[in-house]
């Protein structure tokens, strides 16, 4: 149940959130919103993995 709740999470973080690595981010250049939707997305994905 869990996984798969993770999973639907990353199909809608792939579709509504902006991926930084595509635009080839620095993250020592990223703002505090930036680093929250980078640490939420990485979240999502370790979890819909595991």
């Amino acid at each position: 149940m869990k996984k798969q709740v993770f999973k639907f999470l990353a199909k809608v973080n792939k579709i509504l959130l902006p991926s930084y690595s595509k635009q080839q981010l620095d993250l020592a250049k990223a703002n505090k919103l930036q680093m929250v939707i980078i640490g939420w997305r990485w979240f999502v994905t370790k979890n819909a993995l595991n």
